[in-house]
């Protein structure tokens, strides 16, 4: 099938014929706070862009929080959760974590590989969030070591609609050529109270998928058209490839928030 590429910035912009992707969330409705606040943080696998169907979830490996080089254990602090989506309910999990100090906090995960028998191989999706409060910048910058990630070269938490956000792919720490990232939008209403995504979207779908190609040092720009919390999810970029014997698509996935100036 033919492939249309649009130059953008340090990556390429295609648009290929593949399904609207699974996503892992990592849900909060604000990424900057100005007061101490306890966090409400819905961690939902689904589709957020076409609000489909949303997947069961098995306990995380890992959930933490990074402050100012400091890294926190959460695991423990999980509960699971019912998570409704538009047409079915699915195993999710919810964290209250209590931010107090001014400057980035960084929330990972690390799921637990999840099967898609549709097309029999397993996926982890390893995904970051950032909140920060206070204005203070501290550390978004920084990558966590983690497997795979995407480590932001815009503030995550302060992008403008309208102007470009670029990250950069590692793998055990290098930069990760030639990767396919695809791009999503949350497209639908979260209500925290009820665990639940609304049963309409916001706006219609791409006819296909939105796909940014790394560069030699792993980076990749995307021109942020609108408002609200855009995710990226890089592809099979971690170096674990199999698990229980079958195909693992192991993933490096953020999430940013883009606002109107």
């Amino acid at each position: 099938m033919k492939k249309i590429t649009l130059a953008l910035g340090a990556a390429a912009l295609s648009l290929s014929a593949a399904s609207h992707a699974h996503f892992q969330l990592m849900y909060t409705p604000d990424s900057q706070l100005e007061k101490p606040e306890t966090l409400d943080m819905k961690l939902v696998f689904g589709h957020p862009m076409e609000n489909g169907h949303v997947m069961d979830m098995a306990k995380p490996e890992a959930v933490s929080v990074t402050f100012k080089g400091k890294q926190t254990d959460l695991l423990t602090k999980l509960k699971q959760v019912k998570w409704t989506g538009p047409d079915n309910q699915a195993d999710a999990f919810k964290l209250d974590y209590k931010i107090r100090r001014n400057g980035d906090y960084i929330f990972s995960m690390v799921p637990a590989p999840y099967y898609e028998g549709g097309e029999d191989i397993y996926i982890q999706q390893i995904t970051k969030r950032y909140i920060n409060k206070g204005g203070l910048p501290t550390s978004w910058e920084e990558p966590l070591g983690l497997k795979t990630e995407i480590v932001p070269k815009n503030k995550p938490y302060q992008v403008l609609a309208g102007s470009t956000f670029t990250g950069q792919l590692l793998s055990e720490g290098k930069p990760a050529a030639g990767v396919e990232c695809e791009i999503e939008f949350l497209n639908t209403d979260v209500d925290l109270n009820k665990n639940a995504f609304a049963k309409g979207t916001h706006r219609d779908t791409p006819a296909s998928a939105i796909v940014a190609i790394t560069d030699d040092n792993g980076m990749f720009t995307f021109g942020v058209p609108k408002a609200g919390k855009w995710g990226f999810a890089c592809l099979g970029s971690g170096p674990d490839k199999e698990f229980n014997g079958k195909e693992l698509s192991q993933d490096a996935v953020l999430w940013i928030e883009a606002s109107d100036l």
